[in-house]
């Protein structure tokens, strides 16, 4: 089993994911068929030491993947808050994936490009055409015409 480590210290939530997912598979490719990699991600604990940012969403979006992977809080093994421990066994979702599925969530009713790019701006608008371009290659959103501005629709 490989051993690896990650510092997401100084990153934003969304760069933290996308560095995140990244290292959680790239770890996974370079294992040995249904080896498993033990990767400890140092996220810091938050300036009021009750958990920042980056730890409490790093780990509710770790309960959320469920199966692919199992984690363990720092502080539950050895009492460090600034780290979490994770055994991967499975490749989860990219970034971009996520942010698609997000995309086509808000567009039930439709929604303008403008509007999209307002709403996960913290993605920067290359990911979010990028998950709309998704999408659509997908069947999954299309283009509603027949008002002014033309409209991403979920199908």
């Amino acid at each position: 089993m490989q051993d690896l480590s990650l510092d997401l210290h100084g990153y934003t939530w969304a760069k933290a994911l996308e560095e995140f997912i990244d290292f959680y598979n790239a770890a996974l490719e370079s294992t040995v068929d249904g080896d498993t990699a033990s990767l400890t991600v140092i996220h810091g604990y938050g300036s009021t030491g009750e958990g920042g940012a980056i730890r409490t969403r790093l780990r509710a979006f770790l309960q959320r993947c469920g199966d692919p992977l199992e984690f363990t809080a720092g502080e539950d093994l050895d009492g460090n808050q600034g780290c979490t421990i994770i055994t991967a066994k499975k490749p989860i979702p990219g970034a971009v994936d996520l942010l698609a599925e997000q995309i086509w969530e808000y567009c039930a009713i439709g929604k303008s490009k403008s509007k999209l790019v307002r709403k996960f701006r913290r993605h920067g608008e290359p990911k979010i055409v990028q998950a709309i371009k998704l999408l659509e290659s997908q069947g999954r959103l299309h283009r509603r015409r027949g008002s002014k501005v033309g409209l991403f629709q979920a199908s």
